[in-house]
């Protein structure tokens, strides 16, 4: 592959990153996708970084799973929380671009533990609970992402 189009998979790359960060692009999705274009035009021993790099994903994608249902139960927070602080979140982010979906996942938790604990300072402890919990998973996913670009990096420095 020529010099620019690994610096375009490169940019596609870090353009993934920040859909982890600002979950507006489906960041793990464009990472492994561009891994993904970079191996197919490779060839080779690219489908082996490839295969690296999305077991890399694959595992964070398990690791934020479970770290975030473990924090959550310790914290005695239902599932129901996220669901609807996620939809509101969704609903927020076009509403008000970007900042909204974070605007809108408080407001759907606070109001999803307010309705279970009718309690507002149990609804906000919740709420916090919760947010921990996202920005946990945002975490373990931008890990698994990073080390999956590293991989890729260190595959095309080789080529």
């Amino acid at each position: 592959m020529s010099w620019s189009g690994e610096l375009l998979v490169g940019a596609v790359i870090l353009i993934g990153l920040l859909g982890i960060v600002f979950p507006v692009l489906p960041g793990t999705l464009l990472v492994v996708g561009a891994i993904a274009v970079w191996a197919v035009i490779v060839g080779g021993w690219a489908w082996a970084i490839l295969g690296v790099a999305a077991l890399v994903i694959a595992i964070g994608e398990v690791v934020k799973y479970y770290v975030a249902g473990r924090s959550l139960r310790s914290a005695g927070i239902p599932n129901r929380t996220i669901v609807v602080g996620a939809l509101l979140g969704i609903v927020g982010f076009f509403v008000i671009p970007v900042i909204g979906l974070f605007i809108g996942f408080v407001v759907g938790a606070f109001a999803s533990e307010l309705v279970r604990t009718r309690h507002g300072g149990s609804a906000w402890r919740g709420v916090k609970s919760a947010s921990r919990a996202a920005v946990l998973t945002i975490g373990i996913e931008l890990f698994a992402a990073l080390l999956a670009g590293g991989v890729w990096l260190v595959g095309a420095g080789v080529w």
